[in-house]
């Protein structure tokens, strides 16, 4: 049993739209789609599809914004200037919040992505410039009301440390998930748990909680089964493919494998995470798999 009620959110929404909607996205960044009428109504089709799992199920729903790529690297390579980016991520929580409406049962949430690579640790920041770096965009969430911000696909713990730290400066509720490879470990090889305890040390436990994204759900299995993501991780985004990033940014096709398998691999983690909180989808997902999830938890 879970320690609180469970929380729908959405899946791959990137893989969506290139793979079912046939759009392009430069840099992988899907906030430049507000910004075309078709853009604006496949990113509607896309959240309206979870929303319809949250209402059926009767289940709360997180809304994120499609902002993954909307900070300042990824903008400058996109061509935007800082304060053509801050619109960006102010316009994409107007976007989203329109999409809840009035509705009273929706979690507006501010997404952050990596500085860089979301699967490959380049260069790193320490914590205190990344703070720095990532309290930019927390900023702009802020002054547009949402109700919390997420660091999604984190692979490194100094970078998902300084953006607690600034989300905390800044008096914004945050959520990190990290991303792990095959072996549930990180993809600079720290141990899942070991990464969550460094930063609740180091920000005195201020994030809300922790969560995995972007990995099988046997990949996670590997990084649970302690006392540290027992308590803490309470999310998951799971990946539809076994695959490791790397075969799965070779492969010319995205595996989006079974939904209803996938399914029960994911859980089979119930006894591990008993404290989940949020259920959704990363890469190679969409409404069928998290509609699935939801059903087998």
């Amino acid at each position: 049993m879970s320690a609180a009620p469970i929380t729908v959110t959405d899946g791959g929404l990137e893989t969506v739209m290139v793979l079912a909607e046939g759009l392009d996205l430069p840099h992988f960044a899907a906030f430049p789609l507000l910004y075309s009428d078709i853009g604006r109504a496949a990113l509607r089709r896309y959240f309206e599809s979870f929303l319809a799992i949250a209402d059926d199920a009767e289940r709360p729903f997180v809304l994120d914004t499609p902002t993954w790529r909307a900070n300042r690297d990824w903008g400058t390579a996109l061509g935007l200037s800082a304060g053509e980016l801050a619109t960006a991520n102010a316009d994409a929580v107007r976007f989203v919040k329109g999409i809840a409406s009035d509705r009273t049962n929706v979690t507006i949430e501010g997404v952050v992505g990596p500085r860089a690579d979301g699967y490959v640790v380049t260069a790193r920041m320490g914590p205190d410039e990344a703070a720095e770096y990532h309290s930019e965009q927390i900023a702009t969430f802020r002054e547009e009301g949402v109700a919390r911000v997420a660091a999604v696909t984190f692979n490194y713990v100094d970078e998902a440390t300084g953006f607690v730290l600034a989300a905390s400066d800044l008096g914004v509720p945050a959520v990190v998930s990290f991303t792990v490879e095959t072996d549930g470990r990180l993809p600079d090889g720290t141990a899942l748990g070991e990464a969550i305890a460094y930063a609740d040390a180091a920000t005195d436990t201020a994030a809300d909680f922790f969560m995995v994204n972007c990995a099988h759900p046997t990949h996670v299995k590997r990084g649970l089964g302690d006392a540290v993501t027992a308590e803490r991780v309470r999310g998951i985004r799971v990946n539809a493919s076994a695959l490791s990033h790397a075969e799965l940014d070779e492969a010319e096709v995205l595996d989006e494998g079974d939904p209803v398998a996938l399914a029960d691999d994911h859980s089979a983690l119930r006894d591990l995470l008993p404290n989940v909180e949020v259920l959704g989808g990363c890469c190679g997902t969409d409404s069928r798999h998290v509609r699935a999830i939801v059903a087998a938890w």
